[in-house]
């Protein structure tokens, strides 16, 4: 093998791997594909989204609600009213990673029978 070959390889290999690095850190920390499962059944203020996933503390839920509005995976609304409300919504691009949960969700599905057959 010539080093240009390896060194295409090794492009290569992280071309594939920096993309699945980076969902996996947006969507991989505990809470956040919670969040949003819980967010698009309709859970769109802090205090419900919280009921919907206890035992999450405040602290922890505002830290990841924080990250998802960075990541462009909700938007944080605050109305006009008094006292104001905060409202949380999927946004268009989270839509795009709809399917893949879904796809996960089949996998997570898939797995289990097979956990539970090889015992």
């Amino acid at each position: 093998m010539k080093t240009s070959d390896c060194d295409l390889d090794h492009r290569q290999c992280i071309n594939q791997y920096f993309p699945l690095r980076d969902s996996i850190e947006v969507l991989g920390p505990k809470w956040r594909i919670q969040i949003l499962i819980a967010v698009k059944y309709g859970h769109e203020n802090f205090t419900t989204i919280q009921q919907a996933l206890s035992p999450i503390s405040p602290r922890v839920l505002s830290r990841e609600l924080k990250i998802l509005e960075e990541n462009g995976l909700v938007s944080r609304e605050a109305s006009e009213d008094y006292p104001v409300s905060i409202k949380y919504k999927w946004t268009e691009h989270t839509q795009t990673i709809a399917p893949i949960m879904e796809m996960l969700q089949e996998w997570g599905k898939l797995h289990r029978t097979h956990l539970f057959k090889s015992h």
